[in-house]
């Protein structure tokens, strides 16, 4: 019998799943990899990007269709397939309608990577989307970069607050993403977080809408990541670097290079991959974290 999407398991059915994916994540690896701790969730070093999934390319609108395009459902569950085989436990995804019916697809399929589900600001509710998440099987909630961003501009500083205890209660790690530094000052003053997600550039501001705008105008400033890495360094929880790729724009060797100079025992980083032109790419980026960590 078919069973409704809105149905959810109970706390204690989604707690078994939930345990069993992070036991199995690391049965199912062909390589280890560091692991670091958000709350209770072992997270692997290296975190897979979900962005070129979903055709967020921060580049060119043709190149956000041309990931759409070669990214079916069969080749991100194979890239998922290839993390695991990597060491990599962890993957950083939307928690879209897209993602979360590939997420299922996977783990029915014997699949273990761990998901941190990022909120979706298309949604009309965030409590919504946070339900949806969690009822899924997401590990961990974050608050998506343009929303955190527009909330704290916006001085709409409760709905933030109410997210997190939200993902609390749920017993659940949480976090909150941010492409400003500013944001995360503050929630390091304010907020009880389990993670933050530390963005090197913030390419267009979000001060008046949350979401991304496909061929907008973005730009990608060192200053930025500058001042993110020295507020990394601040913060109480672990930090998840991401977009040290300046989406394409930094050479993989460069760009870890500079996050191993940064990186707090504690910390975490994500990559995305479009492994269309290149299928080694995330074995090479592997290869070249890895290396940049031992010096």
């Amino acid at each position: 019998m078919a069973v409704c999407w809105t149905m959810k398991a109970s706390s204690e059915q989604e707690n078994a799943a939930l345990s069993d994916r992070n036991v199995n994540a690391t049965k199912g690896a062909t390589k280890s990899m560091d692991t670091v701790q958000f709350g209770n969730v072992d997270i692997s070093r290296l975190i897979l990007g979900g962005n070129p999934f979903s055709g967020f390319s921060h580049l060119t609108p043709e190149l956000d269709r041309e990931m759409r395009t070669w990214y079916t459902t069969a080749r991100i569950k194979e890239t998922m397939r290839q993390a695991e085989d990597l060491g990599i436990t962890t993957f950083l995804g939307r928690a879209d309608a897209h993602i979360r019916r590939t997420l299922m697809e996977y783990w029915d399929e014997g699949g273990t990577i761990r998901w941190l589900a990022q909120t979706a600001p298309e949604f009309a509710s965030l409590a919504g989307n946070v339900s949806q998440a969690i009822g899924t099987g997401a590990a961990a909630v974050y608050l998506h970069g343009g929303q955190m961003d527009f909330l704290v501009a916006q001085n709409q500083l409760d709905t933030i607050k109410t997210f997190v205890q939200q993902v609390k209660d749920a017993g659940v790690p949480v976090g909150v993403a941010g492409h400003n530094h500013k944001v995360h000052i503050w929630a390091n003053e304010n907020l009880d977080l389990d993670f933050h997600m530390c963005s090197y550039y913030n390419p267009t501001p979000r001060d008046k809408n949350a979401e991304h705008v496909h061929g907008a105008r973005e730009v990608f400033d060192d200053d930025h990541r500058a001042v993110m890495v020295a507020t990394i360094r601040e913060l109480r929880a672990p930090a998840i670097h991401y977009k040290i790729f300046a989406a394409g724009r930094k050479e993989p060797g460069e760009a870890f290079a500079f996050v191993s100079q940064h990186l707090r025992p504690q910390d975490a980083v994500c990559i995305g991959i479009f492994a269309r032109d290149k299928p080694d790419m995330l074995a090479e980026d592997v290869r070249l974290f890895e290396e940049s960590l031992k010096g």
